[in-house]
């Protein structure tokens, strides 16, 4: 056990490597997975030149221009992770259903189509479970929340450690604290007006994440002689998320002695809507030849959120004066924009029995925007308006934190005897995050105040491999399709941190002090398999 007490004063002169909350919880709506109608996702998605599945609606809305009868279908299956125990929280597989929607085809020509389309589809899936364990070699999570109390200084250099506010409980002067930092301060380490931390040697991790991102989008699409397509879709985005998370840590004394353990235990929802509208062309360059390009383009997908959590620290350690259990539990709504997409793509057919697609995507995601709320107002004519502005602070940090990724999917389809079709494809995701990301729980920014968790994961390129089988029937068409996909990435419990600092005993003598806090990366993997069946009928 450390201390320090109430009326020491500190200078600080050196943090570094504190990490941000908000760009890691954005970052869970940016990424689409590959899915959709079994025929989509069995060719890896690589349709957005050779069009005529429901599933372009959300890529390349030209696709859908393609259509010569009208359609209809559902698609549903089974997603289970590899290598995943239940947690408490949540299941390692689930049912989900991922897709319906229809296509009316319309001559507008002899040669020409104008065509209307709905379809909703499951365009994120949050389901993980992530279980990790390891040694910290005297670091510890309250430990971080201590030095995060020094890190306010006045202009003259010099700040109290701890302030009471009026409610009797205790906030670091640090302005920028957390809901977890007040969580330590007030349950574990402020006992009679004096401020302490205790090393850790060890600590489990467990979160399940549930929920998913649903797309309802909405189509105008048609061709022109058979030889250029156009689309238009507008999509509406609801999100459902919800994490919930153990984290423990087996404390030491000063003499480096066990004393017991102390978990956190956090429930963090986001819900809202986004709108987004995207715009595309295919076209066949030589009329003679069924060779044809896309071009597509996807707007920000503008977010409307709220996020709330439920967040306790129960304290099963013999520190002294410490409280058995404290919670905390917070809600506020913000925005968050979404970069652009920009895709293009090649698609050929051989006769009539097959055909390849190739597509290449990119969307910067550092220009992510987080936004803060102003409030509305009111305009002449009676309407109501939401102002926001960008969260400066946030964004600098989301710039520094990630950057541009590149989507490359490639697919084949060939017919087979008897009415049967075969697919196969594979993506490559460029990785988002930097290698030396981090979670910056010291900025100015609502996304660091409310922060009720530290622990984050730098993922890496993600690789998908694909496989279909279709049949036809008459009037009925019955596809199916399995996915493999991996993600590998490097967890950290809390930032990395130290401090320089200087403190003025009783007697009235300064001396400067050092304070460290740094724990390792531990390798993590995210590998999901699904099963997906789709039916399709022809009218």
């Amino acid at each position: 056990m450390k201390k320090i007490f109430l009326n020491v004063c500190a200078l600080l002169t050196c943090v570094v490597s504190v990490h941000a909350q908000e760009t890691y919880e954005n970052t869970r709506l940016v990424d689409n997975d590959l899915n959709g109608t079994a025929r989509y996702v069995g060719m890896g998605g690589a349709m957005e030149a050779l069009g005529a599945d429901i599933s372009t609606m959300g890529t390349n809305p030209a696709g859908i221009g393609l259509f010569r009868r009208s359609v209809a279908s559902a698609s549903f299956g089974l997603v289970t992770q590899d290598q995943a125990s239940d947690f408490k929280y949540g299941d390692k597989t689930k049912m989900s259903f991922d897709q319906v929607g229809f296509v009316y085809a319309m001559r507008s020509g002899r040669r020409s189509f104008m065509n209307f389309g709905f379809n909703y589809h499951k365009s994120k899936n949050f389901n993980y479970i992530l279980s990790t364990a390891d040694h910290l070699s005297g670091a510890s999570q309250n430990k971080l929340s201590f030095i995060k109390a020094l890190g306010d200084v006045d202009r003259t250099g010099v700040t109290e450690v701890n302030i009471k506010e009026s409610s009797g409980a205790y906030r670091g002067t640090n302005y920028f604290t957390s809901q977890l930092d007040n969580l330590y301060y007030n349950a574990l380490m402020m006992t009679n007006g004096n401020l302490y931390y205790n090393d850790a040697s060890s600590y489990t991790f467990d979160r399940a994440n549930t929920g998913y991102i649903g797309e309802y989008d909405f189509n105008m699409s048609g061709n022109i002689n058979d030889r250029v397509y156009l689309g238009l879709t507008v999509g509406i985005h609801d999100v459902h998320y919800k994490g919930q998370s153990l984290y423990s840590e087996q404390l030491l004394n000063a003499a480096d002695h066990a004393i017991g353990d102390v978990t956190v235990s956090d429930e963090r929802r986001i819900t809202g809507v986004g709108y987004s509208v995207s715009a595309g062309v295919i076209f066949r360059p030589v009329e003679a030849s069924p060779f044809r390009i896309g071009l597509y383009v996807t707007s920000p997908t503008w977010y409307d959120l709220t996020t709330r959590n439920y967040t306790y620290l129960i304290n099963n350690s013999q520190v002294e004066g410490a409280h058995p259990r404290y919670y905390a539990n917070e809600s506020y709504d913000y925005k968050v924009y979404t970069p652009w997409k920009f895709g293009v793509s090649l698609g050929h057919t051989v006769d009539n029995f097959l055909a390849l697609g190739a597509t290449y995507e990119y969307a910067d995601y550092g220009s992510l925007d987080s936004r803060v709320n102003d409030g509305s107002y009111v305009d002449y004519f009676g309407d109501i308006y939401d102002q926001s502005h960008s969260d400066d602070n946030m964004n600098r940090h989301t710039k520094a934190t990630l950057k541009g990724v590149s989507t490359l999917k490639v697919g084949a389809e060939v017919k087979l005897p008897a009415n049967f079709t075969l697919r196969a494809g594979y993506n490559y995701v460029s990785p988002m995050f930097r290698a030396d990301g981090y979670k910056d729980g010291s900025l100015d920014s609502y996304g660091s105040n409310y922060s009720s968790a530290t622990d984050y994961t730098n993922w890496k390129e993600t690789n998908r491999y694909t496989l279909g089988l279709g049949y036809t029937v008459d009037k009925f068409s019955f596809d199916f399709a399995f996915q493999h996909s991996q993600t590998d990435g490097d967890f950290h419990p809390f930032m990395d941190s130290y401090a320089d600092y200087f403190v003025k005993n009783d007697a009235g003598v300064v001396q400067k002090m050092s304070i460290d806090n740094y724990a390792k990366g531990v390798k993590v993997s995210n590998k999901r398999n699904q099963l997906l069946l789709t039916m399709t009928y022809r009218f």
